[in-house]
């Protein structure tokens, strides 16, 4: 199953600041297939794609995110994707 979790953050830039590389270093190390991210260019948020088993396993692996653990997100949504193939 894959998924998509795109967020935004609070109003705590030094914190974010320092939690990036935790951040950065969570998603590195759960080698998470299909994994794609990056934040938004004007830092606003970012976005994640990745595989997970089941949506309990998704949302386990993001709510383990250091910015997720540290209370950084203003919002923040988990969705399925459901990916269609090209023609």
């Amino acid at each position: 199953m894959r998924f998509v979790h795109f967020y935004f953050m609070g109003d705590d830039p030094g914190t974010v600041r320092e939690s990036v590389s935790d951040h950065v270093e969570y998603w590195k190390g759960l080698n998470a297939r299909d994994f794609q991210g990056g934040p938004f260019q004007d830092r606003s948020g970012g976005l994640i794609l990745f595989s997970a088993e089941s949506p309990e396993e998704a949302a386990a692996m993001v709510e383990n995110d250091p910015f997720f653990k540290r209370g950084l997100l203003a919002e923040s949504h988990l969705k399925e994707w459901l990916v269609q193939a090209a023609p």
